[in-house]
């Protein structure tokens, strides 16, 4: 698995953060072994999820799906960058207004 994959949820677009408690077994169940999961980290103004996976554009379509019927699909962004990279392609939205980057 050559890439990590970053779903970025911003906070304040969130109804409530209860997703959190089960998002990545239902990622899991719908992306079986073409990810692995790293967890996510929390800050004041977003939440990351991280993966890696050997095909992030695909991997993002399939999870996209499961968080719109959790009901997350507003706020969010996503981007990928090579294992080890500082680099990374933003996928969504598909017309990014800004760089995509870590706290």
């Amino acid at each position: 698995m050559d890439y990590q994959l970053v779903i970025k949820f911003w906070r304040k677009s969130l109804a409530d953060e209860a997703f959190l408690a089960t998002v990545e077994d239902e990622l899991k169940k719908v992306l079986k072994d073409s990810v692995e999961l790293e967890g996510y980290d929390v800050s004041a103004k977003e939440i990351n999820l991280f993966m890696l996976t050997a095909d992030p554009r695909t991997a993002f379509r399939k999870a996209r799906d499961v968080l719109e019927g959790m009901g997350v699909q507003q706020g969010l962004s996503a981007a990928y960058r090579l294992v080890g990279g500082a680099q990374f392609t933003s996928i969504w939205p598909l017309r990014a207004m800004r760089k995509f980057k870590l706290p």
